[in-house]
């Protein structure tokens, strides 16, 4: 018996690739990777900027957002899984699923436009000088800051997490 029949020895490159990158390409194939790589410009500015790419399986595209941009989304499904592919090269999306996701605040959006300074009410401007200087003082500043502007959108502070709880509860 010879060494390359038991499996040793030397072998053509073609052989030994497909068994190696197998399980690789079974976790995140080269298009799904694309996909998630070149988002931002697949997407655009529009509705589908906001999703996320989640997975790609069996020619399916998992998209995460908010529940009334998945509707919006599927019904422009068909463009969509065009400008996919077309981004692509290849037909490898030919249907779109989507999972439920707290709805993403685009980068523009995130920048603050600077405000004019609001004068503190007597006893918040108080308490701040009694705290010594430093980080502490100074977020508590910008904080009151924000509480006190006039017609200030509350800032959102992201998902809600569920709590696993383990054990009895009284």
């Amino acid at each position: 018996m010879s060494s390359h029949a038991a499996g040793w020895g030397p072998r053509e490159l073609g052989q030994i690739i497909p068994r190696l990158t197998r399980p690789a390409f079974r976790k995140a194939s080269p298009q799904g990777a694309q996909i998630l790589a070149d988002w931002a410009e697949i997407a655009g500015p529009g509705p589908l900027g906001a999703a996320q790419p989640v997975r790609l399986s069996a020619g399916t595209l998992t998209l995460a957002c908010p529940g009334a941009l998945a509707l919006e989304i599927s019904m422009l499904a068909p463009q969509v899984i065009e400008r996919i592919n077309g981004h692509l090269g290849r037909a490898a999306v030919r249907r779109l699923a989507f999972v439920q996701s707290a709805a993403a605040v685009p980068q523009a959006a995130r920048r603050r436009l600077p405000r004019a300074e609001v004068e503190l009410p007597a006893a918040t401007q108080a308490a701040l000088e009694t705290l010594p200087e430093g980080p502490l003082r100074d977020a508590l500043a910008r904080l009151g800051q924000e509480v006190f502007t006039p017609g200030a959108r509350p800032v959102p502070l992201g998902p809600v997490r569920p709590v696993r709880v383990v054990g009895k509860v009284r």
